[in-house]
């Protein structure tokens, strides 16, 4: 058995979109951070990261649910997220948050470093290069923006998809092009929006995949809500339940509901 003295302490930020649409993904990082060798706890005092806050302007309303934040995850040696873009809220724009208020620019500045999006986690600081999991069928990547543009996650994720028994990853055409999703602005810009994930959709259906895996749920909604209104046989899933060999433990996102627990 593992010393767990030797265990990092790990603190999952769940996400507002995982606690509220898609549990089966808090479930399927869990069981990847156990297999890495950490001792994975869930801050039952976490709240929304504030980003949607923080992206249309309030401030006042973003510090004090970064404070919060702040509080709950830096007692623990790594905080993990399930998405590119709530890790790259916390990671990046949270300090500046405190820029008035030392005591806590300083709080964020510590859990910023040691903030980290999920699968680079497992493979840059745990060495993970494998799992387990098995899928027959014809897989496609898309990368969400701030996964990829803010963290540097690319390789990571096809990497320890590679190792899937059973899968083909078939690069789509504009893989790091955006979906349209992009928190409030497909609020702000529906039509732009729309177009945007249309041309999504038109890259992932002429790879011939089953499958398209993000790594944030914000784009996986968005992009399995198009797919579903055109009626197109194309799984969408979080690249964690897949890693995890969880897919059995829910529907695909946008299919019947089913909380994955």
């Amino acid at each position: 058995m593992p010393d767990p003295a030797a265990q990092p302490r790990v603190a999952l930020f769940v996400t507002c979109l995982v606690d509220l649409y898609r549990p089966t993904v808090g479930f399927s990082a869990i069981r990847l951070l156990e297999q890495a060798g950490c001792r994975v706890e869930v801050p039952a005092a976490q709240t929304c990261c504030g980003q949607p806050a923080y992206n249309t302007g309030d401030r006042a309303t973003a510090r004090d649910l970064a404070r919060a934040v702040v509080d709950a995850f830096l007692p623990y040696d790594y905080t993990v997220v399930p998405s590119g873009s709530c890790g790259g809220m916390i990671a990046h724009h949270v300090p500046g948050l405190f820029a008035d208020d030392p005591e806590y620019r300083g709080k964020a500045e510590r859990l910023a470093a040691k903030t980290h999006e999920l699968v680079s986690f497992l493979t840059d600081l745990r060495g993970m290069d494998r799992v387990a999991a098995r899928f027959d069928g014809v897989v496609t990547y898309h990368d969400g923006c701030a996964g990829l543009r803010e963290l540097g996650v690319r390789a990571q994720p096809r990497a320890l998809l590679g190792t899937i028994a059973g899968l083909t990853l078939r690069e789509m055409q504009d893989t790091d092009v955006c979906c349209g999703f992009g928190g409030t602005f497909c609020v702000k810009y529906p039509d732009i929006s729309t177009r945007m994930v249309d041309d999504k959709v038109r890259n992932i259906t002429a790879t011939g995949a089953d499958m398209v895996v993000a790594g944030d749920m914000g784009c996986l909604l968005n992009i399995a809500g198009r797919i579903r209104r055109e009626g197109l046989p194309v799984q969408v899933r979080h690249v964690a339940e897949v890693l995890a060999g969880r897919m059995d433990a829910a529907p695909a996102i946008g299919e019947a509901a089913g909380d994955g627990r």
